[in-house]
Formats: C-alpha cells, sequence, structure tokens
C-alpha cells in the first residue's frame, strides 16, 4: 500500500524476530511496535568469520592440535630409537679388533710346541698375522732327485762312479803370488801367478785364465761362484748336477768321462775329462768342480778347465782342489 507521502510503497510490519540467515545477509532489519505505524529500519552489521576456505577457526582449531599430537608422538618414537642404534655401534667394531696384529716381535728361533695349544684356545693368536708367519714356515722344502734324475738321463753325463780320490796330474804347478777372497760367494783361493792373471769376473764373482791358444776350442779359466743351479739334499748330488752345468763352458757337443769323487774340507769335489770334436779332430779338457759349505744361503762353486793343448797346467787343477777355504 502507498504511504501517502511520496507515493512509495510501504513496508509490512512484522513481530517476526529476525535469524541467523537474515542477520547473516547484512540486510536491513524491519521493527516495529504498532499497527499503522511507520516501521523504522536498522542495518545489523553481519558477524565477522575468520575463514580458511570454508572451515571456521574452531575447526581449524581442532586439526592444528591434531596435527601437533600427531608430529609430537613421531618425535617420541624417533628420539627412542636412536639411543639403541648409536649403543649397537661400538659393538660392531670390537671383532676387527681380535684380528689386529700382534706389537710382540716375531722369535727368531723354532716354535715351541707349547704354542700350539695356545694358539688353538686363543682365537687371537689364530687370527694374528705373527702367528703364521714363523720362520720354520718360510723354510724351503727339501728338493726332490728330479733334477739328478734329469742330469743322469743326458746322454753327456755318466753315472757317478765309486768315491776315488784325485791323482797327481801331469803337468808343472804354477807359482803362487797370494789368495783371493771371494766374499760373494763365501771361499777363498789360490791367486796363480803368471802365465795366469785375474780377468773379468762377470758372470762369476772371480776368474783367472790362461792366454788363449789357437785351436783349443775355449779358453783355460778358474772361476767362483755361489752354486748356480738348484741345491740338491747332499753335496755330491749338487757337485752332479754343477759339473753338467760346466759343459755350457765347454765346446759343443763335450761329454763327461768322470776322473774323480772324494769329500773334501766342508764339501765335495768332481774331477772329469770333457770329450769333444773340433774340425772332426777329438780333442778334451780336464776339469773339476768344488762344491762348499759356506755361511751363505747357498754353498759356494770352484770351478776349472784346462784344455789338452795345455796339459803343463793340468797340476794346477790338484792345487787348486786343497786351496779353497771358507773366508
Amino acid at each position: 500500500m502507498l504511504d501517502g507521502l511520496g507515493g512509495t510503497q510501504g513496508t509490512q510490519e512484522t513481530d517476526v524476530a529476525p535469524t541467523d540467515e537474515v542477520a547473516g545477509t547484512g540486510a536491513p532489519e524491519m521493527t516495529g511496535t504498532a499497527r499503522g505505524a511507520r516501521p523504522a529500519l536498522r542495518v545489523v552489521k553481519p558477524l565477522k568469520r575468520s575463514r580458511i576456505g570454508d572451515l571456521r577457526m574452531k575447526v581449524v582449531y581442532r586439526v592444528l592440535a591434531v596435527a601437533v599430537v600427531l608430529i609430537a608422538a613421531a618425535v617420541a618414537v624417533v628420539a627412542g630409537l636412536l639411543p639403541s642404534g648409536s649403543a649397537e655401534q661400538p659393538d660392531e667394531g670390537r671383532p676387527g679388533q681380535i684380528a689386529a696384529p700382534s706389537t710382540a716381535a716375531p722369535s727368531s728361533g723354532p716354535t715351541s710346541s707349547a704354542a700350539v695349544p695356545a694358539a688353538a684356545s686363543n682365537p687371537t693368536a689364530v687370527s694374528s698375522p705373527t702367528a703364521v708367519s714363523s720362520p720354520t714356515a718360510e723354510a724351503a722344502p727339501a728338493p726332490d732327485d728330479s733334477a739328478v734324475k734329469a742330469a743322469l738321463a743326458d746322454p753327456r753325463v755318466p753315472e757317478l762312479p765309486a768315491d776315488k780320490r784325485l791323482g797327481r796330474l801331469p803337468g808343472k804347478a804354477s807359482s803362487s803370488k797370494s789368495r783371493i777372497s771371494d766374499e760373494k760367494s763365501g771361499v777363498s783361493l789360490i791367486r796363480f801367478g803368471k802365465p795366469w792373471k785375474p780377468y773379468g769376473a762377470s758372470p762369476f764373482a772371480t776368474r783367472q785364465v790362461l792366454p788363449p791358444v789357437r785351436g783349443a776350442g775355449h779358453r783355460a779359466m778358474l772361476v767362483s761362484c755361489p752354486v748356480p743351479t738348484l741345491v740338491q739334499a747332499t753335496l755330491k748330488d749338487t757337485a752332479l748336477i754343477a759339473a753338467r752345468w760346466t759343459l755350457n763352458h765347454h765346446p759343443k757337443g763335450g761329454r763327461i768321462s768322470w776322473v774323480a769323487s772324494q769329500p773334501i774340507k766342508d764339501g765335495w769335489l768332481l774331477a772329469y775329462k770333457v770329450v769333444y770334436k773340433m774340425k772332426g779332430k777329438a780333442r778334451s779338457s780336464m776339469a773339476a768342480v768344488a762344491v762348499t759349505e759356506v755361511a751363505g744361503s747357498k754353498p759356494a762353486l770352484v770351478f776349472v778347465t784346462i784344455p789338452d793343448s795345455q796339459r803343463t797346467r793340468w797340476r794346477d787343477i790338484n792345487t787348486v782342489a786343497t786351496s779353497i777355504r771358507p773366508v
């Protein structure tokens, strides 16, 4: 209906209180006390709400509280696991200490039998490097007789004769000036005067030679060195292997013919002829090897050979055999 004042439509009076829906919209609220009275309009301010999305603050607070509780529980679980893990780490390093090398120096003597039960009852001794590196374990095994069999199977080397002493060889003994001390081999021997003379030792330790003779096939020489072959169980067998080796210093095709086999001071002597051909003519050399025990790891070898073209010097082989001494 018209209010009669400005031709505007009036507002209908109501006694109903505004609901939350109306109040929440911010629309004007109509109030009145009597019918026919002009209603008074009052603007009601909307309620302030803090929203995260469409959620109320109360809901947000509850979510945050739950999250804080969960985080605190997780931290407590992790904190409970860390001490147990760190306590096990030192124990894991202890087995390595058992295998640590012993600081005690290894004994230079033979291992006693009392050390065997101790090593069996003590795991540390078993795992220690010093327990397995005794001097007796490093000793080389005794050689077998394979080298001797190989030497005797060589058609150039006959079976060793029964022990027989070297007789006086033909010729005249050379004069002697002094002695030669071979520190490398551990022996000393005679040093002949003229016509012998020292010569370049390589590949030996010492060497003396006679003047070369045309047609002889090789040069007379007296040398010393550590045994250049495999050491055998006995000095006699070692001398056999060394005699075969000396064929490398004789003319090609040389064959051994034994002359003597006898013990000498701290060693063994083999004397022999080496028979060969030079330009179709039979030739020979008188030779001898002496193997002597010395302080070194290998015996000493003294080797002398003189061709038949210088047979007047063969007596020097007797002198050499009796002159060998340990240094």
